[in-house]
């Protein structure tokens, strides 16, 4: 969850009322929120940096609450203070609109094609007639970075550019050039530079460097341009130095630049919601019934209540007159109302947790752990006490380990493939837990031998008759890494297993082993396991190629097999 970070004095004065931290806590709680800690800058500075860097630090209170992830409305004071306000009915509910200027046509903003090879879309707006305070600026300049950090995913999905509409003039052009191309003066800096000396001189910078890599490696860089080929700024990276905002900024011109147009136009309703009444997008409207809602959250109120109640938490609401349905204003700031359960919960929060009333269920049912965890743990235990060590690796790995090195091919292993893979480590889903423990073995070969790992855990298999295309198994493996093969040791650890599942050695109701041809293992030292006529895995010898693919240097006995026939 986010956190925001507000003056507690600031925050009283704006709320009209002065709160005890007890007070205030249990307001936080009532409107879903949660104060997480008391503290000022100079505690925090002490804290993480010393006593001696925190000498001249601010000792004002700050509150650190802690903001639900999909409310970006509550990540500044102002959106706060709208919230608390409405929530505790001192406030009308406000309701946006869009209106055009009084002077003139609205500013535009042109997007060339350029800009698909690096940053496909862009959105704007303006805020007119805004008065700035040192404490409005600040928080005008942190809600930016809150957005920056949150939604837009560290600036990849969207870039926001504030600027003085002052300074510049429309329409403006969003494209896209080749770096050298690209030369203007950036923020704070007394000179200009190339898009290419840019990068050059931000890779030192603390704060900008780690946003470098979104557009290093493209053939052309993004660009805004006002009429007269001013440079707004070179997204996502910095803004031009002409057109910076200050406090005696009156018009702001706010740009989003983006790869996801949804959360561009999400940001976008942000920043201007936040410090103005109005907004780019008309507020949208929902309808549905009280009965839903006392149903869910399981109260019995009438529906003009509901509508009251919906109203305390910034969605404005009436009885529609016909029967129990609400018509419900989704305003701009309220992205997270995207179904009719969203606006359920805010009910359930506006009408309080605490007041809900303890009912019987009208259920009665026993729980019981899942069957195949329950046997799973089971054979942990026991497995354990055979003096084997469980280990637990990653569900993903890359082709290579599923295929190549146990010398298959790719195409026979029925892997389900990851569509855009981070790293080559994680291409695929595993279709076997062998590779995961020989790969275990091979960061512990300094350990005293022998080594005795085992997994039990899930394999994906591509699996057609199953609705998403593939399904779960759960798997047993066991490997013993010596100077000798020891597969009298795996051999005797699946006869433990058996007498552990009940299951007897017999060709017809039992499980029985025969000789078997796998090239992952060694020729004439590989059996197939057979349970109640089924062949449910294999053991054996590994093949020495195979322990060579691994880095691995002396020989291994290898175990798998399927538990879920056993349940």
């Amino acid at each position: 969850m986010p956190t925001v970070g507000v003056k507690r004095d600031l925050l009283f004065k704006a709320l009209g009322k002065t709160y005890t931290d007890e007070e205030f806590d249990e307001l936080c709680f009532e409107f879903g929120l949660e104060l997480d800690e008391i503290t000022s800058e100079r505690e925090i500075i002490s804290r993480e940096q010393g006593d001696s860097k925190a000498s001249g630090a601010s000792d004002v209170i700050l509150y650190k609450i802690d903001v639900p992830a999909n409310r970006y409305d509550l990540l500044c004071l102002e959106g706060l203070v709208r919230g608390l306000q409405v929530f505790k009915n001192k406030l009308e509910a406000p309701r946006y609109r869009r209106v055009s200027p009084v002077s003139g046509e609205p500013q535009k903003l042109f997007i060339t094609k350029e800009t698909a090879a690096v940053r496909p879309h862009a959105v704007a707006a303006v805020l007119r007639n805004i008065t700035f305070t040192q404490e409005r600026y600040d928080s005008f300049i942190e809600l930016q970075d809150k957005l920056h950090q949150n939604i837009c995913r560290k600036r990849s999905l969207v870039a926001i550019g504030t600027h003085d509409l002052d300074t510049i003039s429309g329409p403006f052009t969003y494209t896209a050039k080749p770096p050298g191309d690209i030369s203007f003066k950036p923020l704070n800096q007394t000179k200009e530079y190339t898009a290419t000396q840019l990068m050059s001189l931000y890779k030192t910078d603390s704060h900008l460097k780690h946003y470098l890599h979104i557009i290093e490696d493209k053939p052309v860089y993004p660009i805004i341009y006002d009429s007269n080929g001013v440079v707004l700024s070179m997204p996502p990276i910095i803004n031009g130095d002409h057109s910076k905002i200050t406090l005696k900024t009156k018009n702001v011109f706010v740009e989003c630049t983006a790869t996801d147009l949804t959360k561009a136009k999400i940001v976008l309703d942000m920043m201007v919601t936040m410090f103005s009444e109005y907004c780019s997008q008309p507020f949208t409207k929902e309808k549905l019934s009280s009965e839903f809602i006392n149903q869910k959250v399981g109260i019995n109120e009438s529906t003009e209540k509901i509508a009251q109640l919906l109203t305390k938490m910034c969605l404005r609401s009436q009885a529609t007159g016909v029967g129990d349905e609400i018509e419900v204003e989704i305003p701009p700031t309220r992205s997270d109302v995207i179904h009719a359960c969203d606006i359920m919960e805010d009910a359930a929060m506006a009408y309080g947790f605490n007041n809900v009333p303890h009912t019987t269920p009208r259920t009665y049912t026993v729980a019981n752990q899942f069957p195949l965890n329950k046997l799973t743990e089971l054979l942990r235990q026991d497995l354990a006490a055979a003096g084997f060590t469980e280990a637990l690796n990653f569900a993903l790995c890359s082709e290579e380990d599923v295929a190549d090195k146990l010398g298959k091919k790719i195409s026979e292993t029925r892997a389900v493939h990851i569509s855009n893979p981070k790293t080559a480590e994680f291409q695929v889903a595993r279709t076997t837990l062998l590779p995961g423990l020989l790969k275990t073995i091979a960061s512990n070969r300094k350990m005293p031998l022998p080594l005795k790992l085992f997994e039990i855990s899930d394999v994906v298999l591509k699996d057609e008759t199953k609705d998403v295309g593939a399904r779960n198994s759960r798997r047993f493996c066991a490997v013993y890494y010596n100077k000798s093969p020891g597969f009298e040791v795996i051999h005797g650890l699946l006869d433990r297993t058996m007498e552990l599942l009940e299951v007897k050695s017999a060709r017809v109701d039992g499980y029985h082993i025969q000789a078997a041809e796998d090239s992952t293992f060694f020729p004439g030292r590989c059996a197939e396991i057979f349970a109640r006529g089924k062949s449910v895995g294999r053991l054996g010898v590994l093949h020495p190629d195979v322990i060579n693919r691994f880095e691995l240097t002396m020989p291994c006995s290898a175990l798998e097999m399927d538990i879920e026939p056993f349940l």
